[in-house]
């Protein structure tokens, strides 16, 4: 078993406790405010606010799950959950995106007059409320280290700031054209903003959850790292993967000289190291021998038929 410990994480906790309450409150106010000012813009920003809601709810339950121990039927503990959640949240922002585009084009087709006063204000309200949270957030995660949940929810805000903003900018330019096709232009714009977040956490979950390489580590680059540690003659059988967002592992077996465990114990000190350091992978399942291999690649039986050094495949 293999756990993490999260340095600071009472004070995200607090600040996604905080996020959470006030982006709910702003979403009911999008709603109302869009309802009565027939403003799409404003609806389809609720929608965005939704979708920063359940990212901020989602980097909560991260936290929580990961202070949560493994068990003897969780050996990996609760990471998972919060990936497939993810999950569930990026197949939903991909339908509200649609949802908008299908909106967009019928307001289109039958123009309605938009209070454009009210859209800027509101879209003000949200501009402040969206930079506040992310501040909190930027702090929140120069305390708490290089926690990626709390990196992807300011990333949310952030962007939802400058879409807000954009809000602004089509409220003003609708009073100065009174040109309502602007606010369904701008709604098309929000959507592909949403759409363009869901297929981006669609794609990461979908690596994770089919154990495929974590996004930024090359599997050449890991065994060139491996292969340069002294005392490391090959590595094969090497397999790179994602337990949780957070949470990376690898599995390989290392070709060395016959020497005593005392010995190897060095080796498999460094190879950690510089995995950790350059790879940021910490769960690590190594396994050492000084046979050769008949196949390099899913190593099952080695050559020898010496008994010291049966291994099994994964």
């Amino acid at each position: 078993m293999h756990g993490h410990v999260h340095g600071g994480s009472s004070s995200p906790k607090r600040v996604l406790k905080i996020s959470l309450g006030v982006t709910l409150a702003y979403i009911v106010l999008l709603v109302v405010a869009g309802i009565r000012a027939h403003s799409l813009a404003l609806l389809s920003e609720a929608g965005h606010n939704l979708s920063d809601f359940l990212a901020l709810l989602l980097s909560l339950v991260a936290v929580y799950l990961h202070s949560r121990p493994a068990s003897s039927t969780k050996t990996y503990g609760y990471h998972r959950a919060g990936v497939l959640a993810a999950l569930v949240n990026a197949v939903s922002l991909v339908a509200v995106s649609f949802f908008i585009f299908y909106e967009a084009f019928r307001r289109l087709q039958h123009p309605e007059q938009v209070r454009a006063s009210v859209m800027m204000w509101v879209a003000a309200a949200g501009v402040v409320m969206n930079g506040v949270i992310a501040l909190l957030l930027y702090r929140s995660g120069r305390s708490s280290g290089s926690d990626v949940n709390i990196r992807s929810a300011l990333l949310h805000e952030v962007g939802d700031t400058l879409s807000t903003a954009a809000v602004i900018a089509g409220g003003w330019a609708i009073l100065i054209t009174g040109d309502s096709w602007i606010d369904s232009a701008l709604s098309c714009g929000i959507g592909a903003l949403i759409l363009w977040s869901g297929f981006g956490i669609v794609r990461e979950t979908l690596n994770i959850l089919l154990e495929g390489t974590p996004r930024g580590v090359r599997l050449e680059l890991v065994a060139t790292a491996i292969r340069s540690v002294e005392g490391v003659n090959d590595v094969h059988d090497l397999h790179c993967w994602s337990i949780g967002s957070e949470t990376r592992a690898l599995s390989c077996h290392i070709s060395i000289a016959d020497i005593p465990p005392s010995v190897s114990e060095r080796i498999l000190r460094d190879v950690k190291e510089r995995l950790h350091h350059n790879f940021r992978i910490d769960h690590t399942t190594i396994q050492f021998e000084h046979v050769e291999c008949e196949v390099a690649h899913g190593c099952v039986i080695p050559v020898s038929e010496s008994e010291e050094h049966h291994h099994h495949s994964h």
